[in-house]
């Protein structure tokens, strides 16, 4: 546990007012951070010596509809060296967008991508994002809470976009 307590003590030094809240529960700590500060934290985890929170592990969005700001960003972490977990989370307005994370993990872009097609949170500079599990021209995004529970019209025939 003292690596977290660590990690927790350095993002508090290296970035004061960007640590927003820092809970724990069951041994698992949640650090809740700035959007505006979000890929420099990722980027300081992962190559600080002593932390080295190399490996995210998932990444996924919450809508917190009607709730301001509506989505929130979760980043799992693992420091392999240390043995030990992060997680981060940050919150991200319907009409924002947040840095990717892909150019520090490369598995990003396949999460960030999942996120954006099921929520719709889109994320800056990103390689390329487009709907990962739904076809092209799908309507809507379907784990947002405001999306309709019968789903879209399954009556008109789907015709791909070629």
């Amino acid at each position: 546990m003292a690596e977290i307590n660590l990690a927790v003590k350095k993002l508090q030094e290296r970035f004061p007012a960007s640590v927003l809240e820092v809970k724990t529960f069951r041994g698992e700590v949640t650090v809740s951070v700035a959007k505006k500060d979000i890929f420099e934290i990722c980027k300081f985890l992962y190559a600080d010596l002593d932390l080295r929170y190399e490996m995210l592990t998932d990444l996924c969005g919450v809508d917190f509809f009607p709730q301001t700001p509506r989505f929130e960003v979760v980043y799992h972490l693992y420091s392999v060296k240390n043995n030990q977990r992060l997680r981060l989370k940050t919150r991200v307005e319907e009409d924002e967008s947040i840095p990717s994370a892909e150019p520090i993990w490369k598995v990003a872009n396949w999460y960030e991508r999942e996120a954006y097609d099921l929520l719709g949170i889109p994320f800056e500079n990103h390689p390329d994002l487009r709907r990962i599990l739904l076809w092209d021209g799908y309507e809507g995004y379907p784990l947002r809470k405001d999306y309709p529970t019968e789903g879209p019209d399954f009556d008109k025939p789907f015709v791909p976009e070629v």
